[in-house]
């Protein structure tokens, strides 16, 4: 099974993407943490459709099941939270130690507005993002046309001929990654 994330970025680093790919090239830094989300609206919402400075490419980037597993496993809460560490000082020292960080943010509709539905977001840094970036990803699509003309469809507020990738709840079968990263695992 493949997982589908989403990136999105300047027109330099998505040609870049597409024609090798992978990530990298001269505009593209793997000192930096770079966030893949793995819901369509979410991007949509944090990039503009597609409109926003240096994130005018949207990128379908997709990967094994385990590879994504295993960055979960990787990922410590982007700020402490109380249950999920024995202190406020291990959350520290584990977030000084791991490459990968995970943040829960309200998921989005069309227009944007916040809906209660939660969506995750994965900071990817240092060998992580490098492994990810040239190893893990199986194939990039530069989806930016699809984006923009769906975004028509959200400006004239016609969202009946919006068009959305299906995405499935995703499921984790591993209660200990489940629980580590604040999700209930459904029965297997």
């Amino acid at each position: 099974m493949q997982v589908v994330v989403y990136q999105a970025y300047n027109p330099a680093i998505a040609r870049f993407a597409v024609e090798n790919q992978c990530l990298g090239g001269p505009d593209f830094s793997y000192g930096r943490m770079s966030w893949i989300k793995p819901n369509f609206l979410w991007m949509m919402y944090r990039c503009g459709w597609a409109s926003k400075e240096n994130q005018e490419h949207v990128l379908a980037l997709w990967l094994d099941k385990t590879d994504f597993e295993a960055i979960l496993s990787e990922a410590v809460f982007s700020s402490f939270t109380a249950g999920k560490y024995e202190t406020a000082e291990a959350w520290k020292q584990e977030l000084a130690t791991k490459n990968v960080r995970l943040q829960w943010d309200p998921d989005h509709s069309p227009a944007g507005g916040k809906l209660t539905r939660r969506a995750v977001q994965l900071g990817l840094k240092n060998d992580t993002l490098k492994k990810f970036g040239t190893q893990q990803v199986k194939l990039i699509e530069d989806i930016t046309d699809f984006v923009q003309q769906q975004k028509i469809h959200v400006d004239n507020r016609q969202l009946a001929r919006l068009h959305v990738p299906q995405e499935r709840v995703y499921t984790l079968t591993d209660a200990v990654l489940a629980q580590k990263i604040g999700i209930t695992p459904l029965a297997p």
